[in-house]
């Protein structure tokens, strides 16, 4: 049997999510990511970071681009460590 679930993974170059179609990262992968680096949020942040730069540079060349803040909130606000 095939699986056929997609996964919450960005679509290039349009970073909208393969299985739900919203900008890319959806809740669903913010939290698989969430988990995967539980123990590591720094990388966590810098993996993000390196995302929102690729993004940043597709999304200009589709001349659809955001605001560089908005790819921040997007990107990485959310994976910071509150305290």
């Amino acid at each position: 049997m095939v699986n056929r679930r997609r996964d919450h993974a960005p679509t290039r170059p349009t970073w909208r999510c393969a299985a739900c179609g919203i900008a890319w990262p959806c809740s669903p992968a913010k939290l698989r990511l969430l988990g995967e680096y539980r123990h590591d949020r720094a990388a966590l942040t810098v993996y993000l970071a390196t995302l929102q730069a690729e993004a940043a540079e597709h999304l200009a060349a589709l001349d659809q681009g955001p605001l560089p803040v908005d790819l921040t909130d997007r990107f990485v606000s959310w994976a910071r460590p509150r305290g």
